[in-house]
């Protein structure tokens, strides 16, 4: 059973975890993500339900054809009295907090939100659930936390280390698992795979 875990494509807004729309950008990233994996026979596609992954999800699906499905427990990690901050304002306001967390050697909360292993809990039992589902393909359009927390997971890494797994994900990467029904393991076939995007330089993260 394979799954496509997708970043959902630019946001309208560049203030912390708020729930906008897709900028123009963030279509045409969503469309070429779609056009890259048509021939891979995607069977359903599930979202986070925040505005930006499920706009991702119904572009994408415009060359897939399937059923859309949200969760919402598939949504960003909760980032508590960041969100709808500046980067400038939460690094003014949440430094510390911040240099606390780049250390990586402990699962610090974000403040009134979440820590990693708060996204692990609530994200992996919807993956299970989908590898063990009828689907042989399916796709996921998620978020950059809620793929790096998972990664670092299935990889066995302390839940503080998800940080090491790219400091920005690309909206639209794709990370590809694998899952064994038999054992009820996942395997990492590719991580942040970009490539419909690298012509394009005005929709890299670089680019923005």
């Amino acid at each position: 059973m394979r799954i496509y875990l997708i970043r959902h494509g630019r946001q309208a807004s560049r203030l912390c975890n708020v729930d906008v729309e897709l900028s123009p950008e963030g279509f045409r990233q969503a469309a070429l993500v779609g056009e890259r994996l048509v021939g891979r026979g995607i069977q359903i596609v599930y979202s986070s339900a925040l505005t930006r992954a499920a706009q991702t999800a119904q572009a994408a699906n415009l060359y897939w054809n399937v059923e859309h499905v949200t969760i919402q427990e598939l949504r960003e990690i909760d980032f508590g009295q960041m969100e709808g901050l500046r980067d400038e304002e939460i690094l003014e306001r949440f430094g510390d907090l911040k240099k606390e967390q780049q250390k990586m050697e402990a699962d610090v909360p974000y403040p009134g939100g979440e820590r990693a292993g708060d996204v692990i809990r609530r994200v992996m039992p919807v993956l299970e659930r989908i590898g063990q589902g009828p689907e042989e393909q399916a796709a996921v359009v998620t978020h950059g936390g809620v793929i790096r927390c998972a990664v670092s997971h299935i990889l066995g890494m302390e839940p503080a280390k998800y940080r090491l797994l790219g400091t920005n994900l690309e909206n639209c990467g794709i990370t590809e698992l694998e899952y064994d029904r038999e054992r009820g393991r996942f395997t990492l076939e590719r991580f942040n795979d970009y490539a419909h995007l690298e012509k394009y330089p005005q929709l890299l993260r670089s680019g923005w």
